[in-house]
């Protein structure tokens, strides 16, 4: 109890009830010495009741304290459904809001330390491999007596892995502006066939030079990020192109409707290995037949790009052979 008179609140309440209590009892002692001992016992009742129940109300959010306390060192079995009636409900209610809200952060905060651990432990795997080959181009060079026609060879196995890391680490640093939310996508709208036609420019000279027919048939307009959106059919047709062997065909079809603009892509390649098949739009999974030059990094970014802008898009075979990709850009929330 005197430890209680030691909180500044409680005693200005105490001072204030003890001069108004003095008061009474003067008063009621000048009318009768009979009330004015009536009302000594009943000021005095009342002053144990009050600093009673407040003594209650403070041992109780100190307990309340100590059990949040508890829980921001990490322990998670506290309750606090005790506290839950009286005063303290108003309390205990938006201190459990609180909880849940600290407990999910720190969960997804673990969950983002081990998505990091994970992603350098790839992105480190998929530099280390082009970067011993790139040591032993380079000690290759340097040997003496090497003729001019091995240098030349030799330059241009150096120049392509040196291209395939600077696309990775750009690939890379597309996916992680998207992932960290700095990128701000544009609504812009065009005509759907001049839209996969400013996607697949970067594609038709290898395809030509592979002998790969390429036709698009389009109608309807697209509305959304061009450049990103681009970026994103782009790595879809490249992935066919890459599985499409010398002669081949790829097909682009598109069309807009009420709900959504689709977009779809074919080819006549080899397909899609059906256990590669539920995998191929994660990020660094390289299928069977992706061969030493895939880092399993483009279709991963192509999904991300999508889905930025509330869209979907679903890999299948087709019969009697081939892949084919289907988008969807929806324009209202699916």
């Amino acid at each position: 109890m005197m430890k209680l008179l030691r909180n500044p609140e409680v005693k200005r309440t105490a001072v204030v009830y003890a001069m108004i209590s003095a008061l009474a009892v003067t008063a009621s002692f000048v009318w009768a010495w009979q009330f004015g001992i009536l009302m000594t016992a009943v000021c005095g009742i009342f002053l144990f009741v009050y600093l009673s129940a407040t003594n209650r109300r403070y041992e109780r959010i100190g307990e309340l304290a100590a059990d949040i306390n508890k829980i921001l060192h990490g322990d998670e079995h506290v309750s606090l459904e005790k506290y839950s009636e009286g005063e303290l409900g108003i309390l205990q209610s938006e201190t459990y809001k609180m909880t849940v809200r600290l407990r999910e952060q720190q969960q997804k905060l673990q969950e983002d330390k081990v998505y990091l651990a994970d992603s350098l432990a790839d992105i480190s795997h998929q530099i280390r491999t082009p970067l011993t080959s790139i040591n032993l181009l380079v000690s290759l060079l340097l040997e003496e007596g090497i003729t001019n026609e091995r240098r030349q060879k030799l330059s241009q196995e150096l120049y392509d892995l040196l291209f395939r890391i600077e696309w990775l680490i750009t690939s890379l640093l597309k996916v992680s502006k998207l992932d960290a939310g700095v990128v701000s996508l544009k609504q812009e709208q065009i005509p759907l066939a001049e839209f996969i036609q400013k996607a697949t420019e970067p594609l038709l000279v290898p395809m030509e030079l592979h002998g790969i027919a390429f036709h698009v048939t389009a109608q309807g307009t697209f509305s959304g990020d061009i450049l990103w959106t681009c970026e994103a059919v782009s790595n879809i047709i490249k992935n066919c192109m890459e599985h499409t062997p010398d002669g081949g065909r790829i097909d682009v079809s598109g069309l807009e409707n009420v709900l959504y603009t689709e977009i779809v892509i074919s080819d006549t390649g080899s397909g899609i290995a059906p256990q590669d098949l539920p995998h191929i739009f994660e990020r660094f999974y390289k299928g069977g037949d992706s061969g030493e030059k895939g880092f399993g990094i483009g279709l991963f970014l192509a999904r991300t790009i999508i889905t930025a802008q509330n869209g979907t898009v679903k890999a299948e075979n087709q019969t009697p052979n081939g892949a084919k990709f289907t988008l969807r850009f929806y324009k209202g929330t699916v």
